[in-house]
């Protein structure tokens, strides 16, 4: 084997019982590059990226380090050849510390006391500082957002001294700032001659963070090339097998009535801190509204007291001329209220359920979907093959546990049930996270149905280009309230991105 390359894959094939994942792919990455794996959902570059990390075991074929055979049955192993996966559903002890998740499993960790724990914490810390991802390291996981953990996999990665780094959607929750300070990240990584495989659905950052770039498709590795070869639309194209339509012109429409108004709300979070501060927004109907702001300013919070998860502590809340219900999950199901959550299958989805029974699991009270207290089998196993097929599902049965799709296809079971309800507000929460161009452009294209059919949704996300391309309004959070409201034709990505992180002249000095 070739020792100029950090890994080399050969000829990998990985069964999932008929399903077959793998076929014969090759794949290389050298030392001091960075390499991004496209694909669509499903295409099988995270299965790839499992196997060399040590998740799975390849069904046949061969993995060289250095040019050097590689047995890797463990993520231990892996971690023994310097190979570090930032995974897209963490991998954290929700229980534990960010300090304690992200030390487990060193040798001797624990019983050394509370002075070793402390060296580790400031050591972790300034780990952090240094590449600007930092967090509160004594806070559970529990209490931390997404975008917080996120951070928490990243440094730990860095932490345990990895030279092939993989990095699954690092991108989705920092601002442009930090997805800025990140890439420069990757380039001091590139520098010491560090290994980065950055799988992303993002063809920008791909255009300006890798060096060379792989495409995937139905399991096999159709195209490798280096980056100054190729142009996002056939990177696009390479993926999906196909040309991709092109984006829905923006029309202005008129606006209906004030379908959801938040008056001076306070919450707060898990942690005891109040996370929104006298909040108030609006939303109309017939309009996309926008929230752009940093993981850990009150979004979170937000979506959970409008859907019922969080209670509220003072002010008041209405929606479609009523007063709604204080933390009642039931009472926003039944108002019209549907819900896309940031973890889908924490809070979204029954992972060990399989199809039809979460899609069920807002409507088995409906005399559509049970009879006298009884489900209705056969007819909802035919309405729930409808939806697979009308979404797009790829799926091996309908019996299929949900944890064993790709996270593409979760979504789109998401929003097919979600978008099935015909709610009047749909409460989106990073709705594209993790998705490929193709699943995306799915999801952007039933938001932007919904607002044409005089339907409302509340677009929380910290990809600002999403929230420029599909908001009437933005509305900026900062610190629990919001920070400026822009409208879509006065929209500037630099002064929305300067509101994020806190500088409330962002006007002045943008100008």
């Amino acid at each position: 084997m070739n020792d100029s390359y950090s890994v080399e894959m050969r000829q990998i094939v990985k069964h999932f019982g008929t399903v077959v994942a793998n076929d014969f792919v090759d794949f290389r990455a050298k030392p001091g590059q960075i390499h991004a794996l496209l694909g669509e959902n499903g295409a099988g570059k995270s299965t790839m990226m499992c196997m060399l990390s040590g998740v799975y075991r390849p069904t046949s074929g061969e993995i060289f380090i250095h040019g050097e055979p590689a047995k890797i049955r463990s993520p231990k192993d892996a971690m023994k050849l310097g190979v570090g996966m930032v995974f897209q559903n963490f991998r954290l002890v929700q229980n534990l510390t960010a300090a304690e998740n992200i030390v487990l499993g060193e040798k001797s960790s624990f019983w050394r006391g509370a002075k070793w724990m402390n060296n580790k914490q400031h050591e972790i810390e300034a780990i952090a500082e240094h590449f600007g991802l930092s967090f509160p390291v004594n806070r559970p996981i529990w209490q931390l957002s997404v975008g917080e953990q996120q951070r928490v996999e990243i440094v730990k990665t860095l932490y345990r001294g990895a030279d092939l780094i993989i990095l699954d959607e690092p991108t989705s929750v920092l601002t442009p700032g930090e997805a800025e300070q990140l890439f420069a990240t990757l380039q001091r990584m590139k520098a010491e001659g560090k290994t980065v495989i950055l799988t992303t659905h993002k063809l920008k950052e791909v255009m300006v963070a890798s060096d060379h770039i792989s495409v995937m498709r139905k399991g096999k590795l159709i195209h490798s090339m280096g980056k100054t070869d190729t142009n996002e639309r056939e990177l696009a194209k390479l993926m999906v097998g196909k040309e991709l339509g092109e984006s829905r012109p923006f029309l202005p429409r008129p606006q209906g009535k004030r379908l959801l108004e938040v008056q001076q709300v306070d919450v707060y979070a898990d942690h005891g801190r109040k996370s929104l501060d006298h909040f108030s927004l609006h939303v109309n109907e017939g309009e996309i509204v926008g929230v752009a702001g940093v993981a850990g300013n009150g979004q979170k919070e937000l979506a959970e007291v409008l859907t019922g998860l969080r209670s509220w502590k003072r002010g008041t809340i209405y929606f479609n001329g009523k007063v709604l219900k204080n933390g009642s999950v039931r009472a926003a199901i039944e108002s019209g209220i549907a819900h896309v959550p940031e973890n889908r299958m924490k809070s979204g989805l029954a992972g060990s359920l399989g199809i039809v029974d979460n899609l069920l699991l807002k409507s088995y009270r409906t005399k559509e979907r049970s009879r006298f207290g009884f489900l209705r089998i056969g007819v909802n196993r035919s309405w729930s093959q409808s939806l697979v097929e009308q979404f797009d599902v790829k799926t091996p049965g309908l019996d299929t546990p949900v944890q064993q799709l790709s996270g593409g296809n979760q979504q789109k079971l998401l929003f097919a049930r979600e978008v099935h309800q015909e709610p009047l507000l749909m409460v989106a929460v990073h709705p594209t996270q993790g998705l490929d161009v193709g699943a995306t452009e799915g999801v952007h294209r039933l938001m932007a149905e919904m607002r044409d059919e005089g339907k409302s949704v509340l677009l929380i996300s910290e990809d600002l280009d999403e929230v420029i391309q599909l908001s009437d309004r933005i509305l900026v959070i900062y610190n629990g309230q919001i920070a400026a409201e822009v409208i879509r034709e006065e929209a500037d990505r630099e002064k929305i991105g300067m509101y994020m992180a806190g500088l409330q002249d962002a006007e002045e000095e943008a100008g």
